[in-house]
């Protein structure tokens, strides 16, 4: 798996998410809706999710290992830091 694209869009408000990207998988898949988050660590950053029909939230997609999270993470998060500020 080939990451060809990352995309990142800042956002301006009071809250944690500090930004939306997508990244592009192999110029063939997309994966829109990634969160970046102001934790208390750092960024990190959380996959799609969708709120169930018991209210838990549960991710879209999301990798099957920590070294593929980590991985994107690094990728996501440089995109990230090259990012102008949002207007």
């Amino acid at each position: 798996m080939t990451v060809t694209d990352v995309r990142v869009r800042k956002i301006d408000n009071e809250g944690k998410m500090r930004a939306v990207a997508s990244i592009t998988i192999d110029d063939e898949l997309v994966v829109h809706d990634i969160k970046i988050i102001e934790g208390d660590r750092g960024l990190f950053i959380a996959m799609p999710s969708k709120k169930g029909a018991n209210g838990e939230y549960r991710d879209i997609a999301h990798p099957i290992n920590s070294e593929t999270r980590a991985r994107l993470q690094e990728l996501i998060l440089d995109a990230y830091s090259k990012t102008p500020d949002a207007e």
